[in-house]
């Protein structure tokens, strides 16, 4: 059975609240479900964080034993070299995904660290990128 890590960072677990214009009125929590009852013969987990580091252990704890990452790096994705080179340490495979399209917003989230770490990236599909990003494994 394939497992595959869905790696959600800052501001994420406030789905449903947070934005729902951009974000739309569904938790995360709530998705995942739907998306465990898509794949039920993929052993999927999730793991959220507001910190960095914990992203990147996680990241370090799957990267050589799971099929897929498929990470929102949420801000961090605009920033973060740390999780670029995280990416880059493992042998497991990522696909990055956003919720909106980051190209559409602010200049400053059109660059991302974690592309060219990835094996491709989904924006601007709302929660049905990271369903799109798990068929991928």
């Amino acid at each position: 059975m394939k497992k595959i890590l869905i790696l959600n960072g800052p501001n994420l677990n406030l789905l449903g609240k947070r934005e729902p214009g951009v974000y739309g009125n569904q938790s995360f929590e709530d998705y995942f479900e739907t998306l465990k009852g898509l794949f039920p013969d993929i052993e999927l987990h999730y793991f959220q964080s507001n910190h960095e580091g914990a992203l990147i252990d996680k990241i370090h704890e799957v990267g050589f034993t799971f099929d897929g990452i498929v990470i929102n790096a949420g801000g961090y994705t605009h920033t973060s070299i740390a999780l670029a080179d995280a990416l880059s340490a493992v042998t497991t495979p990522a696909v990055e995904v956003h919720i909106s399209n980051i190209h559409a917003r602010e200049t400053f989230r059109h660059h991302s660290y974690l592309t060219s770490r990835c094996k491709g990236m989904i924006c601007g599909l709302g929660l049905k990128g990271y369903e799109l990003a798990v068929r991928t494994f």
